[in-house]
């Protein structure tokens, strides 16, 4: 990955953890393209769902861009990601194992195109959440000099 990283999905590291990950694109309206690029956009609670073997991204908020009609704008709305069939049957067949789920992580910019990266996670339970975390306060202590 190369480019401006233009949002990242904090809690998806948090709540998931992360097996592999796929570059895809993003299709988008105009309005949308700017607002994006302008950094208007968030992945909190944003996923990825396949249905008819094409690759939807749900819960994606755009903002509305400021010089664009507002009439009409849905800035939750569906939005359909690009990647190759094979790509789409591999994903497929790893969520078809139990507890595994397709979450964005980034969104960014490579040679002036707007590309998702999205990641194959399990979802951590509450133990790990508190295990990671205590590792991170570990490590953010001595990098401080304390212990």
């Amino acid at each position: 990955m190369t480019g401006k990283i233009l949002a990242s999905n904090k809690k998806a590291f948090h709540d998931y953890t992360i097996l592999d990950t796929l570059e895809v694109g993003i299709k988008l309206l105009g309005p949308e393209v700017k607002s994006v690029k302008a950094g208007s956009v968030s992945l909190k609670e944003s996923f990825v769902h396949i249905e008819n073997g094409e690759l939807y991204i749900k819960n994606l908020h755009i903002s509305h861009y400021k010089f664009s009609p507002k009439e009409g704008y849905d800035p939750i709305r569906n939005r359909k990601l690009l990647a190759n069939k094979k790509e789409i049957d591999s994903l497929s067949g790893k969520i078809n194992q139990q507890g595994l789920s397709i979450v964005p992580t980034k969104i960014y910019l490579k040679n002036g195109l707007i590309k998702l990266e999205i990641g194959v996670a399990k979802g951590k339970k509450k133990w790990d959440k508190r295990e990671a975390s205590k590792k991170k306060d570990l490590a953010r202590e001595m990098k401080k000099g304390i212990i």
